[in-house]
């Protein structure tokens, strides 16, 4: 177990304050997510300092860096053991929180892991195109986020039919990631670029958070059923290749 020192040295570095309370619901965290992690795979990381780190610090700096207001309502997109959104309401009880997940055995972890550290959140067990299509979550979210979940403008669509018109979707993403690949994805669901965040993860690491602000509403049309896409793009590869196989025949025939 990592002590309260080093954790309080680790966040105070890292501009956020820190307290015992904290420091206790963070430890049972941690705890929890070692041991079911022997029996579930919800991370690859499982040295305590590396999940203090890269998994409680870094999902909590998200509100260091990006204005969320008070009781604001958070649904956390595809959350897999929880983050960013449950290091953040450990760290924010004002917060209202949504957990998010398509897999039953993470939402099952996640009820267990809510309950042995204290933190109220409602959890949903659906993959995000059909949860958002919901009349029970459509633009209801002051803010929606997600943790390298998918490349941004998949992550855009995914997300912003969760938001309602003045609110944002922060999506946390690698070094790698550009927010000029989702501008058109960001311009049709009804948003514009607030803020494009570039931070070093205690001194090491490179990350980036692209803030989107909802100006309008999303079109029904968003987000698209996943299996749709699927079935559309082998309808187009079937046609396609009927087409091709039509022209070589023709061609055979013109040049018999």
């Amino acid at each position: 177990m990592v002590n309260y020192k080093q954790c309080e040295s680790l966040f105070t570095e890292n501009g956020l304050e820190y307290s015992e309370e904290i420091h206790e619901k963070l430890s049972a965290y941690c705890d929890f997510l070692i041991e079911y992690n022997q029996k579930v795979n919800l991370t690859a990381i499982t040295d305590p300092e590396e999940i203090w780190v890269k998994h409680f610090l870094d999902s909590i700096l998200l509100v260091k860096y990006v204005d969320i207001p008070e009781d604001a309502s958070l649904i956390d997109v595809g959350t897999g053991a929880g983050f960013p959104s449950v290091p953040l309401k450990i760290y924010r009880n004002d917060l209202q929180i949504t957990l998010l997940d398509s897999l039953n055995k993470r939402i099952k972890f996640l009820d267990q892991l809510c309950e042995r550290v204290g933190v109220k959140a409602i959890t949903v067990h659906s993959r995000a195109e059909d949860a958002a299509n919901s009349p029970l979550y459509r633009e209801k979210f002051d803010v929606a986020t997600a943790r390298a979940v998918a490349a941004m403008p998949m992550l855009t669509e995914y997300c912003m039919g969760f938001v309602r018109k003045g609110g944002i979707f922060a999506a946390m993403k690698g070094p790698n990631e550009k927010i000029s690949d989702a501008a058109n994805a960001i311009k049709v669901m009804g948003g514009k670029v607030s803020q494009e965040i570039e931070y070093t993860l205690n001194k090491t690491e490179q990350r980036k958070i692209f803030v989107v602000e909802k100006l309008s509403q999303t079109s029904l049309k968003y987000p698209r059923n996943s299996s749709l896409k699927v079935y559309r793009v082998l309808i187009i590869s079937i046609s396609r290749s009927i087409q091709a196989m039509f022209i070589m025949l023709f061609r055979q025939g013109t040049n018999g």
